[in-house]
């Protein structure tokens, strides 16, 4: 069974037909690149699977159970499984660990030196070792990039969102990110990527 199917979907807004007749299906450890010009729906899609918004046509069905047009409980629990990295990201006032810790102190589920160790390893693997006491605010628009993939990456998700991922990023560090998606293939993790970078 796949981990997500994605059956007839459309979205419109207004008058506009966005997206149309969108069926696709990931398999758990899958990545799946979303490939297309500036607005052509690339993001809209992602906002849809991560039920962000509803879908005008057709149905999202994830861990083989719809989750499109539930009550918002059915689905906050569904997005709870997932994770999505923003094109621009946002920076809590705060540190870097707290940022990156944000997800797992609100679910309450780790206590303190289990989350400062999980927060250790998601940095290290978005090449950010030892940033954890520095102000998040101050740093480059790529380690705000590196930081939301680091944020989303400690809760472990069946399911991880990318919007334009390496947009930011110098070439050093978009290769970083590209062997990180490669080490996720083939795991637990699904990754369903929109770019427009071949």
């Amino acid at each position: 069974m796949a981990l997500l199917r994605v059956l007839g979907l459309k979205k419109s807004y207004g008058g506009a037909e966005i997206l149309r007749g969108i069926d696709l299906a990931v398999e758990r450890g899958e990545v799946l690149g979303l490939i297309g010009p500036t607005g052509s729906g690339k993001t809209t899609l992602l906002r849809l699977i991560n039920l962000l918004e509803d879908p005008s046509c057709g149905s999202i069905e994830f861990e083989g159970r719809t989750v499109s047009g539930r009550p918002e409980g059915e689905k906050l629990a569904a997005r709870r499984r997932m994770a999505m990295v923003f094109q621009k990201p946002v920076m809590f006032k705060a540190g870097v660990e707290e940022n990156v810790s944000y997800g797992l102190r609100m679910r309450g589920s780790e206590d303190a030196d289990g989350v400062r160790e999980k927060v250790k390893e998601a940095l290290a693997a978005v090449g950010l070792s030892g940033y954890e006491s520095r102000d998040a605010n101050t740093l480059s628009g790529g380690e705000m990039q590196r930081i939301a993939l680091a944020r989303a990456l400690i809760l472990q998700p069946k399911l991880l969102l990318l919007d334009e991922p390496t947009a930011n990023l110098d070439p050093m560090s978009s290769a970083s990110i590209d062997a990180l998606l490669q080490k996720l293939a083939g795991g637990n993790t699904a990754v369903i990527l929109a770019t427009h970078n071949m």
